[in-house]
């Protein structure tokens, strides 16, 4: 039948677990649909089957509800849901303010905090974190050291480092350095792993704290460290 799901995809959907968690739980015997015990990765399911997992009963439907929040992510928070060095996670803090699972649209480093984007929707996620989406990133960054107007032309260009290239980065700085440290706004359209620290680093410059506050249309506004904030889900991006 064209309407029926996966079981594993329609938990995922559900926002209960992943797939991968997913197929352990069906082997494991630990979901029952329609009040049968399901241990079959390969069963599918229709809209308005009852699941129940974990004490708790749902009923299934295609039409998930897509959900995004603000989140504000504190300074030693790994963006992931598994670390293999048992190092606390973005999704550990949010077990008690997000009743559902959740994925973040990019992420930031242990030592990097602001904004991040958790929602239930991988179709999002896909959007987002796609450098042809042109989404723009800005962050509040403080370097130890100060760019000159050469290093801010080459950047506003893009540079290549050890054979990957980056993209335009736009810098201004966004008071008079004071000592040895100065404050700049950061804008860019990609999202490469620690893409602010390497190329700084490059240019004999150390990023000492750096805070992304918008990501494309969404903006981290006044939230604080750890705190979260359902948001609207803009069709148009």
């Amino acid at each position: 039948m064209e309407n029926q799901t996966r079981l594993n995809k329609a938990l995922s959907m559900m926002g209960l677990c992943s797939r991968r968690d997913a197929d352990e739980l069906i082997k494991a015997g630990k979901i029952l649909v329609n009040n049968k015990q399901i241990i079959e990765c390969g069963v599918k399911i229709s809209p308005g089957d009852c699941v129940f997992y974990d004490g708790k009963s749902y009923n299934f439907s295609k039409n998930l509800v897509k959900k995004i929040w603000l989140y504000y992510k504190p300074r030693g928070l790994v963006t992931t849901h598994k670390d293999e060095k048992n190092r606390p996670t973005v999704f550990d803090d949010l077990k008690e303010k997000i009743n559902m699972r959740v994925v973040s649209a990019g992420r930031l480093d242990l030592s990097s905090e602001g904004l991040l984007l958790i929602t239930n929707d991988n179709d999002f996620v896909k959007f987002a974190e796609n450098p042809k989406s042109n989404l723009e990133r800005r962050y509040r960054v403080r370097l130890f050291g100060i760019p000159d107007e050469k290093m801010i032309s080459e950047l506003n260009k893009g540079v290549e480092i050890e054979r990957i290239r980056y993209g335009p980065i736009k810098v201004k700085i966004l008071e008079r350095p004071l000592g040895k440290n100065c404050w700049i706004d950061c804008s860019l359209r990609e999202g490469k792993n620690r893409e602010l620290r390497n190329v700084f680093a490059h240019f004999g410059l150390l990023v000492n704290k750096l805070i992304r506050y918008k990501y494309g249309p969404y903006d981290l506004g006044s939230l604080c460290a750890g705190q979260v904030l359902e948001s609207e889900m803009f069709s148009n991006i």
